[in-house]
C-alpha cells in the first residue's frame, strides 16, 4: 500500500460531488447555448446586395432572396456565383459565432473540437 494512502476519506467523496454537480452544470449551460445558437440566423449578401442568403445555427439554408436586376438570361453563371457567395459568407459567419461562444463557454480550453458538435 502507498505511504500515506488512508483509503477513500470522506473528504475526497465531497470533492468529487463537487466536481460532478459542476460537470452537470456546464453540461446544462453547453446544452443552452447550443440551442440558442441553433435557433440564430445568419445573414449575408453578395453582389452589391443584390443576392441575400440566409442560414439557421443548424447550418441550413433558410432563404435566398434574388433582386430581379441580378437576373440576366445571358450571364446565369454570375448569379449561380452571387448565390454560393452569399450562403458560403452566411455559414462562414454562423462557424465564427459557434467558435467564438464555445471560446467564452471553455475559456480558450481546446476540448477536441467539441464545437463540430454543434
Amino acid at each position: 500500500m502507498a505511504k500515506g494512502f488512508r483509503g477513500g476519506s470522506p473528504m475526497g467523496g465531497a470533492n468529487m460531488k463537487n466536481m460532478m454537480k459542476q460537470a452537470q452544470q456546464m453540461q446544462q449551460q453547453m446544452m443552452q447555448m447550443q440551442q440558442e445558437l441553433e435557433e440564430k440566423e445568419y445573414e449575408a449578401t453578395a453582389g452589391g446586395g443584390v443576392v441575400k442568403a440566409i442560414v439557421t445555427g443548424k447550418k441550413q439554408v433558410k432563404a435566398v432572396e434574388i433582386d430581379p436586376e441580378a437576373v440576366d438570361p445571358e450571364d446565369v453563371e454570375m448569379l449561380q456565383d452571387l448565390v454560393v457567395a452569399a450562403v458560403n459568407e452566411a455559414l462562414r459567419k454562423c462557424e465564427e459565432d459557434v467558435a467564438a461562444s464555445m471560446n467564452r463557454f471553455t475559456g480558450g480550453m481546446n476540448l477536441g473540437g467539441l464545437g463540430g458538435l454543434l
